[in-house]
């Protein structure tokens, strides 16, 4: 049987590469993810995206019929229309254990900036004014003992709240679902509500409010989880002592943001993943998704299982790859035309 095509938008390592060779052929965009790149994966059975590459039902087609999965080089699919795949028998995968440790890092490092001041001194002296006196200055925030509210405790923030809780943080978290006991193991205090844990948070990754004046905010997760017209209310107000994001909506945001121009905000391009071991990891991971589906074998980060139950995991990425055609699942579930009738779970 021939072997499965690949298609990615950026150069994949050695080690990504090596988890294919035998199964699959891999080609590389010549135009990348934000041009129209569809032509050039239209022979192909698999992509490979970033989190920032839309992928709609349009785009589906216009990449062809061959298309049975799509694997997402971190964590986020909302750019990837899941009830559009799955219609069309197409498996959605991602790399949810990728990120964890950069992200966690990122998270951090922007709360330590933020409550140090760090960039505001820099700017300070980067703009040609005179050394400051300290008298001058609003100061920093010692986070040692402060109260760190988390708005979930999966993945990355139970790995943020690891890192904080050796700062000497008090760590809460509102995630209804955690189960009590593992939020004991991770020594963290779980709270039922948003509403009781803003208000006892000084640094948080929530909402505004809520919060006690002077608290600082954090969002490396989605922009869209923070109004950003009542952010910029809540820091010119002095409500919040100041804001720290990696993440806006929409995105890119526009480039002369007011968020950018305030002196105590703290903003990065969505870089929080960015690093040379998380990206090694992500692909390795999705090329580890992608080979588990070309050798028929349900893949362990499906997003869309529906899909694999409609299949009944059948030679997804091969011989159904060739006709277009996927069968039938012993769950009922039936498909024509290589479109799966029934809707997403």
């Amino acid at each position: 049987m021939a072997q499965a095509h690949v298609w990615t938008g950026r150069v994949l390592q050695p080690e990504a590469l090596a988890v294919l060779e035998g199964l699959a052929t891999v080609s590389i965009s010549s135009v990348g993810e934000r041009n129209d790149w569809y032509a050039e994966a239209a022979t192909a059975d698999a992509i490979m995206v970033t989190g920032q590459t839309f992928v709609t039902g349009e785009v589906m087609d216009r990449i062809g019929p061959r298309l049975r999965i799509i694997a997402r080089t971190g964590i986020g699919v909302d750019r990837i229309d899941l009830e559009a795949a799955t219609r069309r028998g197409i498996m959605v995968v991602n790399t949810p254990d990728g990120p964890t440790e950069s992200t966690a890092e990122h998270t951090i490092a922007l709360l330590l900036n933020l409550c140090k001041r760090v960039m505001s001194g820099d700017r300070i002296l980067r703009s040609g004014r005179p050394f400051p006196s300290l008298s001058d200055l609003t100061p920093g925030f010692e986070v040692c003992g402060a109260v760190l509210g988390l708005v979930g405790l999966g993945r990355i923030g139970s790995r943020v709240a690891a890192i904080a809780q050796v700062l000497g943080m008090k760590v809460m978290a509102f995630d209804p679902f955690v189960a009590p006991e593992r939020a004991r193991m991770l020594g963290v205090e779980l709270v039922p509500s948003l509403a009781e844990l803003l208000p006892r948070a000084q640094v948080d990754t929530g909402t505004l409010r809520l919060m006690p004046r002077g608290s600082y905010l954090i969002n490396v997760a989605r922009g869209a989880l923070i109004d950003e017209v009542a952010l910029l209310d809540a820091l010119r107000s002095g409500h919040l002592a100041g804001t720290a994001l990696d993440v806006y909506d929409p995105e890119p945001p526009m480039t002369n943001h007011p968020l950018f121009t305030l002196p105590n905000t703290i903003c990065t391009p969505h870089i929080g993943s960015h690093t040379a071991a998380s990206v090694l990891r992500m692909q390795v991971m999705a090329c580890e998704q992608i080979a588990s589906a070309i050798r028929g074998e349900r893949p362990t980060n499906l997003v869309n299982a529906q899909v694999w139950r409609a299949s009944a995991g059948a030679q997804v990425l091969g011989e159904a790859s060739a006709t277009g055609d996927i069968n039938g699942g012993d769950d009922g579930s039936a498909a024509m035309d290589g479109k799966v009738c029934s809707g997403l779970l």
